[in-house]
């Protein structure tokens, strides 16, 4: 098991490696409000952002230590962390809540006419009331607000060796419920109850929580990855797909494993294989210096010819904090991967018209090629009856 947490020189080389990137950009301070933006920078894990009533703020500037501008209700957790400078009000306050103690801090950490850079493009959001957000630029005018060049995405899409073992701890954890699944799934089981079962394996074998399950089960191929699970029971000839992304210590994994209920027809295991195969290609290819796109188009070519993939959209995608992270695996993608990349590769195949196989692996790039984080499947597991 991995230690909890990180030190604090992880921590302040996250700092120094933005602030650098930050100089190189021209950008005063960054203006952080994303529970996983936060986190990055000082370690502050909990639940509590389940609740979307309070805003939360961090401040980093091109030279220095982080500000935590946070409701007082998370002050004594945020002590706990690395920071020293927090500064907190009563939330929520209908008046002003927090905009004055952002701005104030603004002022102070960025010269008038500096830049505050937002994190802006593909999958970011801003995590305050657009009201509020209206009256901070007013409030800070001498300022110019701008998007982060991409400092956020480049940093964190590049894990350290720290973050690495704890996105291996979280797929072994993982791996050791879906070795349990036999236990939990037969003919006659509904599948909310597989759900339920699969989320207590989980736990049981040391996840912190669950935050993510899907599947489906259905005969030949399932109609869809994302649907929750129903009371229908499993029946003999159905293929059981669990999709897991469990949390370890903040730390995501993402990946799934297909069952065959009883014996495997002889198609499905063909269909199987061709997943399997379209991943072991795209994983010997996974290098740096190669892109997301030809990753993409690795996978594609055994799936399709190089039609360009399905209505499904990726074939994978970044992973650490969140449970997907940049870059996606599409043709569109130019990202260069570059070693401590962490990213899941995930083909999927059309066995019959509304029938559907998804395969997924997690790996992190090396310096001379690619390693698994979870352990992959070389076939297709079927279920006693």
């Amino acid at each position: 098991m991995t230690a909890r947490g990180f030190a604090e020189a992880e921590y302040r080389a996250r700092t120094a490696r933005a602030q650098r990137a930050m100089a190189e950009a021209g950008i005063d301070a960054l203006l952080l409000t994303t529970e996983a933006d936060l986190r990055y920078f000082t370690g502050f894990l909990t639940r509590f952002w389940e609740s979307p009533t309070r805003p939360w703020f961090l401040v980093v500037p091109v030279a220095g230590d982080p500000v935590a501008v946070i409701p007082a209700i998370g002050a004594a957790l945020m002590r706990a962390t690395w920071l020293r400078d927090i500064r907190s009000w009563r939330a929520p306050d209908y008046a002003d809540d927090g905009v004055s103690l952002l701005a104030e801090a603004l002022g102070e950490l960025v010269p008038r006419g500096g830049a505050i850079g937002v994190p802006s493009g593909g999958e970011t959001h801003l995590r305050m009331p657009l009201n509020d957000w209206r009256a901070l630029r007013a409030r800070t005018s001498a300022r110019a607000f701008r998007d982060d060049g991409g400092v956020m995405r480049q940093l964190r899409m590049v894990k350290s060796e720290a973050e690495i073992a704890k996105i291996r701890a979280s797929c072994a954890i993982a791996g050791r419920a879906f070795a349990r699944v036999p236990q939990i799934a037969r003919p006659g089981v509904p599948l909310a109850q597989v759900f339920r079962d699969f989320q207590r394996l989980c736990l049981e074998e040391g996840a912190d929580w669950v935050p993510y399950l899907a599947g489906g089960a259905a005969p030949g191929g399932y109609p869809d990855v994302i649907s929750p699970a129903t009371e229908r029971a499993l029946a003999a000839g159905d293929v059981l797909m669990l999709d897991t992304g469990l949390v370890l210590d903040g730390y995501f994994c993402d990946f799934d494993r297909n069952f065959s209920v009883g014996p495997a027809a002889p198609e499905l295991l063909r269909a199987h294989d061709r997943l399997i195969e379209a991943t072991a290609a795209a994983f010997d290819l996974a290098r740096p210096g190669t892109t997301a796109a030809e990753l993409f188009a690795a996978m594609d070519r055994r799936l399709t010819g190089g039609a360009g993939g399905s209505d499904a959209g990726r074939l994978g995608h970044g992973l650490g904090m969140q449970l997907t992270e940049p870059p996606s695996l599409i043709a569109a993608d130019q990202t260069v991967l570059a070693p401590g990349m962490v990213l899941t590769l995930e083909p999927g195949i059309e066995c019959a018209p509304g029938r559907w196989l998804v395969h997924e692996e997690d790996i992190v790039i090396c310096e001379n090629g690619a390693e698994w984080l979870s352990d992959p499947a070389r076939h297709l597991t079927e279920l006693p009856l």
